[in-house]
């Protein structure tokens, strides 16, 4: 009888399970089809949870939210209510297209500087720091416990005992090994530290996914770092490193910079409650800038905490009015399909479609998934370059020779979806042809790509792509 009994058990429970399952497939699966999401990522996620659903269920509810998440609909959207302001001061297609959106138009009158290693960025957040009167905002992805990350923050608390007020803000995942005993010096001289979104906080659904990928040190409102550059000695340093990773990024002086303080203070609301006083009639931080040099730039943000994704829609916009070129430089090259046929029919056009991305990056299963998007890219006639001294860590997009676009966000789907990140679009034909050499620079230490043959490696390829939205 016991013998029995155990049977049916087990049979009951294990038809149990199965329903169970299936139950939570169907109401994932009608979640996920309710979600505004590339037809790619709905498609992947949707494979996921049918055929892995006690696998794919949970992965949902950890990584799977976007901009429909709890946590994320809790800050403010940062464009809220601007996409009716006046009109452009660029009579460009892309200029409208973001002020649709509500992006602040683009800014005249700003003095920029392209810092194209990891030592001139270095020198130049250290002078920003020294030179600051009332306010230092910095927000950062990762910050480590080495010689820069160290330097960084001995000078933040240099200035926080001299009175300024100095605000750090940390992603809690790319963070998540700096040890918390490191900010004391800077907490006993008077400043403040956050952690963004932190994992271990209930709920965990999307915590994962919904970083903030943002790089900014802003001084007084008016002087900036942007760019894809971490605070770590991977990134910068006083003396050159062969080691160090290839990176970008843009030092700016003048009236832009209100809008990356604008930024920076809605996500330390976010973060802390703490609304911090908006800096334009501060006292003594009305100096002009050292250098100006006339050049416009426009911030973009993108994120859950901005309406719809006009980072990801502008460049695809972009793409499709190039005339002369399309260069692209990305750690990672995982994108939707949308982008990359943008690309591939740019490419028949005639456009120079030129793709720069790390021979081998530090995440081996990205490289894996992008050998599909790069052949179908190579077959169509671009020039796809493979960068092999170090890795390449840049995030550049230059269109023909007029705009650069130079910000954190990667060339993938976490980045154009989820991630909350910031872009400079800089309407500048100097700054342009400046960033065209560095590219021009940094193919002299590129070998050209060629894809493997083999029918099953292509076969192969093209299954990985079907989850490549998921990376």
């Amino acid at each position: 009888m016991r013998e029995i009994l155990t049977q049916a058990y087990y049979w009951i429970s294990a038809e149990l399970t199965t329903l169970l399952g299936f139950a939570l497939a169907v109401v994932f699966m009608a979640y996920i089809i309710r979600q505004k999401r590339s037809p790619a990522s709905t498609l992947a996620w949707l494979l996921v949870v049918v055929l892995m659903p006690y696998v794919g269920v949970p992965l949902y509810i950890f990584f799977g939210g976007r901009k429909v998440s709890r946590m994320a609909a809790g800050k403010t959207p940062v464009y809220a209510g601007l996409a009716h302001r006046t009109a452009p001061a660029l009579d460009l297609d892309a200029e409208r297209l973001l002020r649709s959106f509500g992006v602040p138009e683009a800014k005249p009158g700003n003095a920029v500087e392209i810092l194209e290693t990891g030592e001139e960025a270095f020198v130049r957040i250290l002078e920003l720091i020294d030179d600051a009167r009332v306010t230092l905002h910095v927000t950062t992805f990762i910050l480590a416990d080495d010689e820069s990350g160290r330097a960084v923050l001995e000078a933040l608390t240099r200035k926080a005992a001299e009175g300024v007020s100095v605000r750090l803000l940390l992603d809690d995942v790319g963070s998540w090994w700096l040890r918390r005993k490191a900010l004391a010096p800077l907490l006993k001289a008077g400043g403040r530290a956050a952690y963004f979104m932190p994992m271990f906080h209930l709920p965990f659904r999307g915590r994962a996914n919904l970083r903030n990928h943002r790089k900014l040190v802003i001084a007084d409102g008016r002087e900036a770092v942007a760019g894809g550059m971490n605070l770590t000695a991977s990134y910068i340093g006083l003396l050159p490193d062969p080691r160090r990773w290839r990176d970008l990024a843009v030092a700016v002086e003048g009236p832009a910079v209100a809008d990356l303080e604008w930024l920076f203070r809605s996500d330390w609301k976010f973060a802390t409650g703490e609304a911090l006083a908006d800096l334009r009639a501060a006292p003594g931080v009305d100096h002009p800038p050292k250098k100006p040099d006339g050049a416009r730039v426009q911030v973009v943000a993108s994120g859950p905490d901005v309406e719809g994704d006009p980072l990801y829609e502008s460049l695809l916009s972009l793409i499709f009015f190039a005339r002369r070129r399309v260069w692209i430089v990305t750690p990672y090259f995982v994108p939707d399909e949308t982008l990359v046929r943008a690309l591939v029919l740019a490419t028949r056009r005639g456009v120079d479609v030129r793709l720069v991305i790390p021979r081998r990056s530090n995440h081996p299963v990205t490289d894996y998934a992008r050998e599909a998007y790069i052949r179908e890219l190579y077959e169509a006639g671009a020039e796809v370059l493979l960068y092999r001294p170090t890795m390449l860590h840049a995030k550049a997009v230059l269109f023909d020779d007029r705009l650069a676009v130079i910000g954190s966000a990667n060339m993938d789907n976490r980045s154009m979806f989820l991630n909350y990140e910031v872009a400079l679009y800089l309407f500048d034909e100097p700054r342009a042809a400046d960033v065209a050499r560095w590219i021009e620079r940094l193919a002299a230490g590129c070998t050209v790509y060629e894809p493997k043959p083999g029918g099953l490696r292509e076969i192969a390829e093209n299954v990985v792509r079907l989850f490549a939205p998921l990376l």
